[in-house]
């Protein structure tokens, strides 16, 4: 019967280490484009959209545009994929994905636009 509990006690050991390390390694840490260019994990770099910077490249089917961090500092930015229908009106971008050869490399693409967040004022309501 002390086996049972010791076998018991080792399987959720082991349990709990596998769980831990499939968590670290599915969290994307947000990152400043300085430490993105220094390590080779996936990343999150959250900046603003330079407005005009934006193109499509049709026989890669990339979408390509620059982004300004937090610090002021532009970098390109190349998304393998369609470019997201709100993008001329976002006030913020995070891009997904790793830094190589001088261009962040998207994986995904969230948009954040304050618009459609903001609440709608009464009418009659001044604020």
């Amino acid at each position: 019967m002390r086996l049972k509990y010791i076998l018991g006690f080792f399987i959720i050991i082991a349990f709990v280490v596998f769980a831990g390390v499939k968590l670290k390694s599915s969290i994307t840490p947000y990152v400043t484009l300085e430490e993105a260019q220094h390590t080779q994990r996936v990343v999150q770099v959250k900046g603003e959209r330079v407005p005009g910077s934006e193109r499509y490249d049709f026989k890669r089917k990339e979408f390509i545009f620059k982004m300004k961090d937090p610090n002021g500092k532009e970098f390109e930015v190349r998304y393998f994929g369609v470019k997201p229908s709100n993008f001329e009106m976002a006030s913020e971008i995070v891009a997904i994905g790793t830094y190589k050869n001088g261009v962040f490399q998207a994986q995904k693409l969230l948009v954040k636009c304050p618009s459609k967040y903001q609440a709608e004022q009464a009418p009659g309501v001044q604020s």
